[in-house]
């Protein structure tokens, strides 16, 4: 199965539905972040600290990694940033260049599997913004190496990813019951352990197929890359019952030296 290719339309399909994650931001939110009061999300409710970014973003050259919807990048082109954003998702793209267009901000916007950033020449970027996405990619190793490669030394790589114990759970018991029960292992796949009816399902429905990825491969993945951490926090999902028992997403800076 072409993976990529069902994904992206599986997002386009979520562009029409109006998931939340495909709103743009508003006007509003632009004009604040032209006079220095803006926050942006790599997670879904804990605003990423202002000191992992540079003090200043004038001048910086950003790559919004997987990261279409018409919301964080616009916001940093807004703050002074150089902005790309790079997405699988033509419908998420259109999300930006209708901000673009409205708020009269230069983005570029380019479609691509986040695995594969052979468009971009090494050392093109000052600071690479990945908000949770490389769940819907089926190996990440490629994502952190492409990465370093397109960072200039001195650059970061901001992160948000799952943790990894959302996916052992019986995920229709978690959502209807408030109930957990372990079900799965990690690392997970819909395609290979999801029940054949819940995944023809999930098919039928044109939802985004996910990835389950360890602790490993998330943040030992970075470090393999040749990343150093420098920063690392948690933070919950409001309406999953697991994090009142745990935060359910990790957000890490990374650093190229």
């Amino acid at each position: 199965m072409d993976i990529r290719a069902y994904n992206r339309e599986a997002w386009n399909r979520q562009v029409q539905g109006g998931c939340e994650w495909t709103i743009p931001v508003t006007t509003e939110q632009i004009v604040a972040a032209r006079q220095g009061e803006w926050s942006i999300l790599l997670t879904p409710t804990k605003p990423v600290p202002r000191d992992w970014f540079p003090a200043a973003l004038h001048g910086q050259n950003i790559l919004c990694l997987a990261c279409g919807g018409g919301q964080q990048g616009p916001i940093l082109a807004a703050a002074g940033a150089q902005v790309t954003v790079f997405d699988n998702s033509p419908a998420q793209l259109d999300r930006d260049r209708e901000v673009a267009v409205r708020e009269d901000l230069a983005i570029e916007t380019i479609e691509g599997d986040m695995a594969d950033l052979s468009v971009f020449p090494d050392g093109a970027f000052d600071l690479i913004f990945n908000p949770v996405s490389n769940l819907f990619a089926p190996h990440i190793q490629p994502v952190w190496h492409e990465a370093y490669r397109v960072l200039r030394t001195g650059g970061c790589l901001l992160a948000g990813f799952m943790n990894p114990l959302w996916y052992i759970f019986d995920f229709d018991l978690m959502e209807q019951e408030k109930r957990m029960e372990v079900r799965y292992t990690i690392p997970y796949s819909d395609l290979e352990q999801l029940p054949p009816k819940r995944l023809q399902e999930y098919l039928e429905a044109s939802d985004p197929l996910e990835f389950g990825h360890s602790l490993e491969d998330q943040i030992g993945g970075q470090l393999k890359a040749g990343f150093a951490l420098t920063g690392f926090y948690e933070d919950i999902q409001p309406w999953a019952v697991l994090s009142e028992h745990i935060p359910s997403f990790i957000a890490t800076r990374a650093v190229k030296f």
